[in-house]
């Protein structure tokens, strides 16, 4: 999922709070713990996310899921003000870039790895650790399958992009040939 930009500014500002006060890995957990409310209640869903709701039902939802769930005073008041913006529908944007700036502060990133074919224990951890080398970075690999490669794989960092398919081989091979003409 790629989250919007105001989705992006929300996660940097809760990240700086949370920075501030030396409680990233407990708000990413109440965020996920959120998530994981939202994923199992469609009636929780429809009660925040609804705007046939009244802000001030909404906030008095959220008040009694927070107390319940024991959420810090700084989730609880930052959903509040998702609420009052009109912008919890942005929570799962939000949720994502949370994650992925406490991870980058914790020097880790997700690389992504598509592969014509599953790739063995072995295989992964070695690409892992060459994406690691690389990039100076712990990586943490995300392995995707896409039967369309003809073969090889292709590993993306950030916006580092390795591509040894088979079929950016065979382009080169063929503009390299089509140049030698």
């Amino acid at each position: 999922m790629r989250s919007s930009a105001a989705a992006r500014r929300y996660a940097r500002a809760l990240f700086g709070l949370a920075k501030q006060d030396g409680e990233t890995a407990g708000i990413r957990q109440e965020l996920d713990r959120l998530a994981e409310l939202f994923a199992s209640s469609s009636d929780l869903r429809d009660a925040l996310l609804t705007p046939l709701h009244p802000v001030r039902e909404r906030r008095q939802v959220l008040r009694a899921i927070a107390e319940r769930e024991g959420f810090s005073r700084l989730i609880t008041n930052f959903y509040s003000y998702l609420i009052d913006q009109r912008r919890l529908v942005d929570f799962p944007g939000i949720r994502e870039d949370y994650v992925r700036l406490v991870d980058e502060d914790a020097g880790l990133v997700t690389g992504t790895v598509v592969s014509a074919g599953p790739l063995d224990e072995q295989r992964q951890e070695r690409l892992r650790r060459a994406l690691s080398e690389r990039t100076g970075l712990d990586v943490r690999l995300e392995v995707r399958v896409d039967p369309d490669l003809i073969g090889g794989a292709i590993a993306q960092v950030g916006d580092l992009v390795f591509d040894g398919s088979i079929r950016t081989q065979l382009d080169r091979l063929r503009a390299n040939l089509m140049k030698e003409s």
